[in-house]
């Protein structure tokens, strides 16, 4: 039977950047709810956690780099709850997709991960692409709603209609995933 995997996406921000104050909007109500399935996630042995974050143009930044970065940033209260824990595989991405020039694909073919269950931000952007891009791989695409957290409510309402009905993703609230 094929594994799950749960993807952290792009949750270590210093939320420096242009559209950081209306982002804070969408992430401040799912970082509770996001905390709690990661924890769940970490905890089953049947359950891969992989976090994947942009790298912000420093190709050389490591997973350490990346949480000092975040927790010296505007709003450290955001990343502390949902820094990566050691035992969690990391990747770095230098675009949208969780997928676009990282080793994804092949760490969840060599792990034998069938469902990927998408979380993090931004809803309309990298969870989408990442959305997009499990399905052109032939993942099955599960993404808890209360987990995402778009820039704009109304493009990121529409990103879940679009991987609902053209990826066949399932749309579930956390509450029932990992139980």
């Amino acid at each position: 039977m094929p594994g799950i995997a749960m993807v952290v996406l792009d949750m270590l921000n210093p939320y420096d950047h242009e559209d950081a104050d209306r982002l804070v909007q969408g992430v401040e109500p799912i970082v509770p709810r996001l905390a709690e399935l990661a924890g769940r996630a970490h905890r089953r042995d049947d359950v891969e956690l992989i976090y994947v974050n942009d790298n912000y143009g420093d190709f050389t930044a490591t997973r350490e780099d990346l949480v000092a970065r975040a927790l010296k940033g505007r709003r450290p209260d955001l990343v502390r709850p949902v820094v990566p824990p050691r035992t969690a595989a990391f990747l770095t991405k230098a675009r949208h997709s969780a997928f676009y020039g990282t080793p994804l694909d092949h760490l969840l073919r060599q792990r034998g991960i069938g469902t990927v269950i998408l979380t993090g931000q931004v809803t309309e952007q990298c969870v989408l692409y990442s959305a997009l891009d499990a399905y052109v791989r032939e993942f099955g695409v599960v993404v808890p709603p209360d987990c995402v957290a778009p820039v704009h409510g109304d493009l990121g309402r529409a990103a879940l209609r679009m991987m609902e009905r053209n990826m066949s993703a399932e749309i579930v609230p956390a509450r029932r995933l990992l139980t």
